[in-house]
């Protein structure tokens, strides 16, 4: 998933913006700086691009469906409507 890839590009960039220091210490950090990252994204309940395109799909076509019934059901109540009048 490309938000694991940019959280680790992220925690790099916070590693290499320290001043020069152990080397130990640095990775260290930078572990640090990714499981702060990682806990506060998965606070935030966000989904990935990918099961958001599937849910926006799995929409659209509920909504086809729904207006499909709709204008079948008019459909019905018209006819009955004119049956009942007739």
């Amino acid at each position: 998933m490309s938000t694991s890839r940019q959280l680790e590009e992220l925690a790099a960039k916070l590693a290499q913006a320290l001043p020069p220091g152990p080397k130990g210490l640095r990775r260290e950090l930078e572990d640090n700086f990714r499981a702060v990252l990682r806990a506060h994204l998965d606070r935030l309940d966000l989904v990935s691009r990918e099961r958001f395109d599937v849910q926006a799909e799995l929409l659209a076509r509920t909504q086809q469906k729904l207006q499909r019934l709709e204008q079948r059901l008019d459909a019905l109540e018209s006819r009955s409507a004119s049956n009942t009048s007739a």
